[in-house]
């Protein structure tokens, strides 16, 4: 009897020993640990619920892995972002792995346009892409031969192309006009001449569509004139509240108007400040200002003696933006005030 009792006994431990060391090598049990698994088969619960190995604990949930990437570089490129037409966003890597090539010009060619430099950019690369020359660029930044450009740098890129000429001894307009290949009627209107006009040694002549011994680019721009714009009427009021209108719509949708330096600029229209340039030729401007407006036009401010008003600043119609001056190429205290995308109202 003693005998049987002993080998049940010895047989009942073999067993639930067998038990327990199975428990403890199976790589997949949904349970707390050995204690309490033990502790649960000699426990008795009037509410029986069973677990689902779904819900983890900090012995189940799995180990965290390293995200694998076959690329052990994949950030590429710069943080920059190139702004063309002031809307459009230039991919960063086009088909061959370079600056995304552009093929040609928005159709909107009448807007000025900034440009941020990136890594590898070349005048003549800018150049293309706008569909402008590069001499269009240089002196609309005032860039001196022989420098270079460098990541980071903010262009201003006419939508015209055209050089900057300075008059020597026995040169007229028209000679000016044969040796770059230009319009007559054209430079006359951009420089603010007439017919009567004369210049002297020493003059800057800008020459719309010309070129120095480069490569010819079709021109984006053109002069706006009559019909050839929508009309937005009462949406721009005049750039200065006193003063006088000294010329008519002449060069690029332009108009003058002449008062003592120092008179206030204001804002023809609400907008954003998309350009404020406080130095500088900038290709006859001088110090000027560009707007742009909500319904998509521009407006330009040139000649100015200062500006207020800074890149980026929103402004509201009537806002005293600059002050009358006679800055770049000018003939006395004025406002050259352009409307860029609509009909000149004044």
């Amino acid at each position: 009897m003693k005998n049987t009792t002993f080998w049940t006994l010895f047989a009942t431990k073999v067993v639930f020993s067998a038990f327990i060391i199975g428990a403890l090598s199976t790589p997949g049990l949904a349970h707390a640990g050995v204690f309490s698994f033990v502790k649960g088969l000699f426990s008795v619960s009037e509410n029986t619920e069973i677990v689902s190995a779904s819900v983890h604990n900090s012995q189940t949930i799995p180990v965290l892995r390293a995200a694998l990437n076959i690329d052990p570089n994949p950030s590429k490129g710069g943080g920059g972002i190139t702004i063309v037409d002031d809307e459009a966003l230039l991919s960063e890597i086009g088909p061959s792995g370079t600056l995304a090539e552009i093929e040609e010009r928005p159709a909107s060619s009448d807007e000025i346009s900034i440009y941020v430099v990136r890594e590898g950019d070349s005048l003549s690369q800018i150049a293309k892409m706008f569909n402008v020359s590069t001499n269009t660029i240089i002196w609309a930044n005032d860039i001196k031969r022989g420098s270079f450009i460098t990541p980071g740098q903010t262009l201003v890129i006419l939508p015209i192309t055209g050089v900057r000429h300075t008059v020597v001894k026995g040169e007229t307009v028209k000679s000016i006009t044969k040796k770059y290949g230009g319009d007559y009627e054209e430079i006359l209107q951009y420089n603010d001449l007439t017919l009567e006009s004369t210049i002297a040694i020493g003059d800057i002549v800008v020459v719309p569509d010309g070129e120095i011994a480069m490569p010819s680019y079709t021109s984006a721009g053109h002069v706006v004139r009559g019909s050839a714009a929508p009309s937005y009427s009462g949406y721009y009021i005049k750039p200065v509240t006193a003063g006088r209108r000294s010329q008519g719509l002449h060069g690029y949708n332009a108009v003058d108007y002449a008062a003592p330096v120092g008179t206030p600029i204001i804002a023809a229209a609400a907008g954003d400040v998309i350009i404020s340039r406080s130095s500088g030729w900038n290709g006859g401007y001088g110090k000027y200002i560009v707007i742009k407006h909500d319904n998509g036009t521009q407006t330009l401010y040139s000649h100015n003696s200062r500006n207020i008003v800074y890149s980026g600043q929103r402004v509201v119609q009537g806002q005293v933006i600059g002050y009358i001056g006679s800055t770049g190429r000018s003939t006395g205290p004025h406002v050259h005030f352009e409307i860029r995308g609509a009909k000149n109202p004044f």
